[in-house]
């Protein structure tokens, strides 16, 4: 654990806490302008849209410059949606920004431990790396729900009312996202510290037709390579799996569980942490070499999902809910590490995260209106979770039977 890696570790940390608590910021401005209910939704698609839109330029982006000063620009841009929010720019419109920067930042987050890091202590990195993510996922939730809770918001923003100099700050959501503020301008900090690399992959042009067409060779290259392939499937399931879930999770404990809002949301967190010891483990167990050997616990979690279906008691829940968490955590660590490895090889580290997170929000996409289309015809909530783990467990079964056998 060097200098380096711990300034990239606490960047990534207070960016992605950021990221996290300012979703209920948002949701909480919405709310207080009254805005109809199906913007709510839409507030996340307007985050997920810029990582699939810009995915042909931000893996350009990250890998013609120092990826530290990337990290910077990205996290200013953020601030720059925040401070949109603030000002009175429609709340869908500023957190579309704050997404713009986010897909900026994650293929020179992903990408620059390819460039500090030789191939073998890749895995370990993403362990690191994913573990800590997970961290800020759930302390970003808990700050965000403090933030526009009655406790700490609401008395916040009464004080802020209050002073003579409070920046038009006056209300619960408000305060939270100002807050959030604060967090990307520590981000920030850190990224001045970040080691400055060698450039790697430069493009000799910046003409558009040239990015999308190498985007595209890209986009096939990766998609051709074995190791690449199942690099990009892997994850992909695994983010439209997960985003899925969380809302399947939701529906399934109030149904079967008879659990509210509040207690539900809480269940999501224990699969977030058992996502973080699954990716310590695969961290320290395994090696890049063998990366592949981890696909058949994909099709374990897959089964583990629809197994769900059968419980109804919330002390059978929770073990399980965390065992579903570790076992994606064990095989998404290597699978992205694999990933970095092949997109540094073939055409550098931030064009092949770039692809990924292209292939990711295009899967959730596609698994959440999977979701939509299983409520629609009314399925029952242990009906969508039997489906929905058997798709998983069927997909990961095909890609240990296409390639379970790359690394022999």
């Amino acid at each position: 654990m060097s200098l380096g890696f711990f300034t990239i570790l606490a960047a990534q940390f207070f960016s992605s806490l950021a990221d996290n608590a300012l979703l209920f910021g948002a949701i909480a401005l919405l709310r207080e302008q009254q805005a109809p209910s199906w913007q709510t939704p839409v507030l996340q698609q307007s985050f997920v849209v810029a990582f699939i839109v810009l995915a042909p330029f931000v893996g350009p982006f990250a890998d013609a410059l120092p990826k530290g000063r990337v990290m910077f620009v990205s996290n200013a841009v953020k601030i720059a949606g925040c401070l949109g929010m603030l000002m009175g720019v429609p709340p869908l419109l500023a957190y579309a920004v704050v997404g713009v920067g986010g897909a900026m930042y994650s293929p020179a987050k992903y990408g620059i431990l390819t460039e500090y890091f030789p191939p073998e202590k890749l895995v370990w990195a993403n362990g690191w790396l994913e573990g800590l993510t997970v961290a800020a996922i759930i302390l970003g939730a808990i700050i965000g729900g403090l933030l526009i809770g009655d406790r700490v918001g609401a008395e916040a923003a009464r004080l802020l009312a209050g002073l003579p100099f409070n920046f038009g700050i006056d209300t619960v959501a408000e305060f939270a996202i100002a807050a959030m503020l604060g967090f990307y301008a520590l981000a920030a900090l850190f990224n001045l510290y970040i080691p400055r690399l060698p450039i790697d992959h430069k493009l000799p042009s910046r003409s558009l037709g040239f990015i999308l067409k190498d985007f595209l060779h890209c986009f096939v290259q990766l998609w051709k390579d074995p190791l690449g392939q199942v690099s990009l499937a892997v994850t992909a399931l695994f983010w439209g799996a997960g985003a899925t879930l969380r809302l399947i999770v939701l529906m399934w404990a109030a149904a079967a569980l008879h659990l509210g809002l509040e207690q539900a949301t809480q269940l999501t967190a224990v699969v977030a942490v058992g996502i973080g010891f699954g990716a310590a483990w695969a961290g320290k167990a395994v090696p890049l070499e063998h990366s592949v050997r981890v696909l058949p616990v994909g099709i374990a979690m897959g089964l583990v999902v629809s197994a769900m279906a059968w419980v109804s008691d919330w002390r059978v829940a929770l073990p399980m809910l965390a065992l579903i968490g570790a076992m994606g955590g064990y095989f998404v660590v290597p699978m992205n590490a694999l990933l970095q490895h092949r997109g540094h090889t073939l055409m550098g580290a931030g064009h092949s995260i770039a692809l990924q997170n292209f292939n990711e929000n295009l899967s959730i996409l596609l698994m959440l209106g999977l979701y939509a289309l299983m409520i629609k015809v009314e399925l029952s909530a242990n009906a969508i979770v039997v489906v929905f783990g058997l798709i998983v467990a069927g997909s990961m079964a095909v890609l240990t039977k296409l390639h379970g056998h790359d690394q022999d």
